[in-house]
């Protein structure tokens, strides 16, 4: 782990995620200048029992991410099913009803590439279990751009073709087992700027 001063964490993840993603949001510490985005491969009615199941987690308010809303520190901004969410230059959220990609919309990889686009060096990137390949070339973006990239090992993920696809890609930062995860999320919340 470096010493950089991270300004936002985003996790991708689909089949076999949920789990991990509630574990990392009890890792973090509250309050946080850390802005959180999350996107999971979930149907849009699921929406509101998602943020809720995920509040259970975290002191910090977990809210759907809207067009046009900026992306705030201490909370936790989850992406809506149907939509591709996006990062603006300005730090504010973009909604896009494109074509969907590895099947899915949102897509990890739109979100992670527009971020890696506006935080550069000053953002975490995490992938996590998922039954597509979607998410890598979004984390690999990060990484050409600065950023931290770390990936669930696949041998602990439930469905590991997210991790795998990324590792066929390019070298993540680091490959971590869920326990090594939260440890992670613990550091890097405490290093945000």
């Amino acid at each position: 782990m470096s010493d950089a001063d991270y300004a936002a964490l985003v996790i991708g993840g689909s089949a076999g995620s949920l789990e991990v993603v509630c574990r990392l949001l009890e890792g973090l510490e509250a309050p946080t200048r850390l802005a959180i985005v999350i996107c999971l491969h979930t149907a849009s009615r699921d929406l509101d029992d998602l943020c809720a199941v995920l509040g259970r987690h975290t002191e910090l308010p977990v809210v759907e991410a809207e067009d046009g809303t900026a992306v705030e520190a201490n909370r936790v901004h989850l992406a809506a099913g149907g939509y591709h969410l996006l990062v603006e230059r300005s730090a504010t959220f973009a909604l896009c009803a494109g074509p969907r990609i590895q099947y899915a919309r949102p897509s990890i990889d739109v979100l992670f590439e527009s971020m890696a686009d506006t935080y550069r060096r000053y953002l975490v990137g995490i992938l996590l279990s998922g039954a597509n390949a979607d998410g890598a070339a979004g984390l690999r973006a990060i990484h050409r751009l600065g950023g931290l990239t770390i990936v669930q090992t696949p041998e602990t993920a439930s469905a590991p073709d997210m991790p795998r696809a990324a590792l066929k890609l390019f070298e993540p930062d680091r490959q971590n087992s869920p326990s090594q995860l939260l440890d992670a999320v613990r550091v890097i919340s405490r290093l945000a700027r």
